[in-house]
């Protein structure tokens, strides 16, 4: 009687093929959502990386403003991408919803799922990916924006700077990713433009928004002596800045990791944002020998200067990450090793030449090297299937995507910093930019433990000087020029 029970139950547990079709259908969808879930988590200290770096390589007295900056990005992406940004991407790969919700034709009816109002951007016990990957895309968005940061400190206003960060993080760059960085783009579609992990996307779009804002916001002042030659800022703790970069670094694993799909019963179980087949172990190579390379060229260009070597590392990687699901490693070294030198020379050549006083080197790191990333895929990588009807990727694809993306970064950045500027509300004062930012906004010194040592800066020809006097002069110049 005992045995007969024991039988009849285990024939009742015995799952039919259905049943076990569904469980697996199940614990892939849950695998999904994990793996989604901690690459946020990693993504995050990407943005613990930008505040120490920023915070560490300002002057004292500008050093919790530029801190407050970064944490409020993540105040206003946040809503913006949610209820606009997100909406953009589903709606826009084809050049515009010509399909209403049903579009786009390479994904029908992904556009109705990124509207805010949508089943799948709230709590839905029936949808297990829909909001780890928003989520994905919503840290990418602060990533874009905060590179921009940077460039602009210890100048630009607070609220000018956040509408300009919402534009950026929330508007441009996701517009040029649904044309570019999504398996339905046009761009995709058409003229198998590849750029796997966001060179151009992120890096290059953020850096010629940033150039546009940054013709319009001006130098610091005492940056330029009167015949147009650079000074230079000391940091008030390089220390920091470096360790802030080497977060930047680490967080860039589940960067690179959530530009991915995971299929885990499906050979051969990722794709890459365009559904093309990879693998997370050749996009894990490539980045570790990008920052290798970038290292290396960045030591050598900058004959051993600790900020160029890091920026190096990080440029190196941006210059590969077009192509990180395709390059060898091999490949990935010696060309993240050209980035990491291009980027030293390209950011002497903006401040000395150009005369544009970029903080941070943000436009040559992060924009020459996205540019110049996309450049290298359709030289190195020609040839190369991509999306999900195959188109070959090619030079003239490459090129094709770089000419659609510069006015689309471009011309945003610099018409609403012009309004801004013709409005009085790009800059602060110079009286408080000669203060300092944190006595003006905190009215406290944010180290009073130490005292307060006398500024000083670096002249054209190498020589630390105290900064007041020349701080000073120029003042009365800005003043006197009504800039």
């Amino acid at each position: 009687m005992v045995s007969s029970i024991v039988s009849s139950l285990l024939a009742q547990a015995a799952p039919t093929i259905e049943e076990l079709a569904e469980q697996m259908k199940l614990d892939s969808l849950i695998l999904t959502e994990q793996f989604y879930f901690f690459t946020v988590v990693i993504m995050w200290l990407i943005h613990v990386g930008f505040m120490a770096y920023e915070t560490g390589y300002a002057r004292r007295k500008n050093l919790m403003s530029t801190a407050m900056k970064n944490i409020l990005t993540i105040a206003v992406v946040t809503p913006s991408f949610y209820y606009f940004g997100w909406y953009t991407y589903g709606c826009f790969q084809e050049g515009w919803p010509k399909s209403g919700h049903a579009s786009p034709d390479a994904l029908p009816g992904f556009c109705g799922l990124t509207a805010p109002w949508s089943a799948g951007l709230g709590p839905n016990l029936q949808d297990h990916v829909s909001l780890v990957f928003f989520l994905a895309f919503l840290l990418f968005s602060w990533t874009t924006a905060s590179i921009m940061s940077g460039a602009l400190i210890e100048r630009v206003r607070l609220s000018a700077y956040l509408l300009l960060t919402v534009v950026l993080g929330s508007f441009v760059w996701i517009m040029d990713a649904a044309w570019g960085w999504s398996s339905g783009g046009w761009l995709v579609t058409r003229f198998g433009f590849h750029d796997s992990i966001a060179s151009l996307v992120v890096h290059g779009v953020a850096g010629a928004f940033t150039l546009g804002v940054l013709l319009n916001l001006g130098p610091r002042i005492g940056k330029y002596d009167a015949l147009g030659r650079a000074r230079g800022f000391r940091p008030h703790n390089l220390h920091l800045t470096l360790m802030g970069l080497m977060l930047i670094f680490t967080g860039f694993y589940g960067f690179y990791a959530a530009c991915l799909v995971i299929q885990s019963t499906v050979f051969p179980g990722w794709l890459n944002i365009y559904l093309s087949p990879t693998t997370l172990g050749a996009i894990a190579m490539v980045i570790t020998f990008g920052f290798a390379g970038g290292f290396t060229g960045g030591w050598f260009a900058s004959k051993g200067d600790p900020f160029w070597t890091l920026s190096g590392g990080l440029a190196g990687v941006i210059a590969v990450s077009a192509g990180a699901d395709v390059y060898h490693p091999s490949l990935a070294y010696l060309l993240s090793a050209s980035g990491g030198m291009l980027v030293v020379w390209v950011g002497g050549w903006i401040e000395r030449t150009l005369r544009i006083d970029d903080a941070v080197g943000a436009v040559a790191v992060h924009g020459f090297s996205g540019f110049y990333g996309v450049f290298l895929v359709g030289i190195f990588a020609g040839g190369y299937p991509t999306g999900i009807n195959n188109i070959p990727s090619s030079f003239g694809g490459q090129l094709m995507g770089m000419l659609a993306f510069l006015p689309l970064a471009f011309l945003p950045g610099y018409c609403v910093s012009w309004l801004l500027k013709k409005a009085n509300l790009l800059r602060v004062p110079p009286e408080v930019e000669l203060e300092g930012l944190d006595l003006a906004e905190f009215q406290q010194d944010f180290y009073p433990e130490f005292e307060r040592a006398p500024e000083v800066i670096l002249t054209p020809d190498g020589r630390e000087v105290e900064a007041g006097q020349i701080l000073l002069d120029d003042y009365r110049a800005v003043i006197r020029s009504g800039r």
